[in-house]
């Protein structure tokens, strides 16, 4: 289902969701999407867990450009563990998760996965 940078920056603040979107750089041999779990939620992110599990880290400076200009939101990708930008020209909503939701699918299905196995959920 296809969402709008307003609604995914919204859903973003109090869930987790799991996105499909076009890479703005494609990668040769790889999908040209690019799958996630994602967050900007604090409360989650600033958690033990957060800090301990998803290694969450605040931001320390600004990005040297205007994200909105280029149709992306900036956002804590779970599974690399970093900020990433999102190209939302033709981004999807696979699925959103609330907090003990989300917690429960990582711990069973996020954090056993191998790094191949993370590799290509990214890339599915």
């Amino acid at each position: 289902m296809q969402i709008g940078r307003d609604a995914l920056r919204t859903l973003l603040l109090s869930n987790v969701a799991e996105i499909r979107f076009f890479r703005r750089r494609p990668i040769e041999g790889k999908s040209p999407t690019r799958r996630m779990l994602c967050t900007n939620c604090v409360d989650l992110l600033n958690s033990y867990n957060g800090r301990m599990t998803l290694n969450y880290l605040p931001p320390v400076l600004m990005p040297k450009f205007n994200p909105n200009s280029e149709n992306l939101i900036i956002t804590w990708d779970i599974i690399m563990q970093n900020y990433r930008c999102v190209n939302m020209d033709g981004c999807s909503l696979v699925k959103s998760y609330a907090g003990d939701e989300f917690w429960k699918y990582f711990n069973e299905t996020i954090y056993p996965m191998t790094t191949q196995q993370k590799m290509t959920f990214m890339d599915t």
